[in-house]
């Protein structure tokens, strides 16, 4: 009685996971691939506005620029980038090698890319190799970054 009992429970649960509906990974993907424009875009446009829906707002979320101590949650991301519009003009980011891989339950993603930063800090240029990493999470309203990390290398 117990190998049967075991045995249907076991047939149970490969049922249950064999009907979840399977992500779309070609969409998902185009959409993620949106999303992380999108964040270029605000930047290049300084639109705090179009920042604010790509991004999640979670008051715990900790992210890593490519200087200073971490970036913890929503609100100090806000500002942090608020004064990053107030200080640089003229930015523009050429992203590539952009890959992004979606978890199998299809709810998480996470991506890379290498950037080219290019902006002007008054009469200065500035122009980085940066490297990034994200992290995404399918939210009732579409995909949202919940986490990057960006890096320069150091000097040899």
């Amino acid at each position: 009685m117990r190998t049967t009992t075991l045995l249907l429970l076991g047939l149970g649960v490969a049922l249950a996971a064999a009907c979840q509906p399977k992500a779309d990974i070609t969409a998902e993907t185009a959409a993620i691939n949106g999303v992380l424009k999108n964040y270029i875009v605000s930047i290049e446009k300084e639109d705090l506005d179009l920042y604010g829906r790509v991004m999640a707002h979670d008051p715990g979320m900790m992210n890593f620029g490519t200087s200073g101590e971490p970036i913890v949650g929503w609100e100090a991301l806000r500002q942090l980038i608020a004064g990053q519009n107030a200080a640089l003009s003229e930015t523009k980011i050429t992203a590539r090698d952009v890959t992004v891989h979606l978890a199998s339950d299809g709810r998480f993603a996470w991506a890379t890319s290498l950037w080219n930063f290019k902006a002007m800090v008054g009469s200065a240029s500035i122009d980085l190799p940066v490297r990034c990493t994200w992290i995404l999470e399918k939210q009732k309203d579409g995909w949202a970054i919940v986490h990057f990390h960006k890096s320069v290398k150091a000097s040899a």
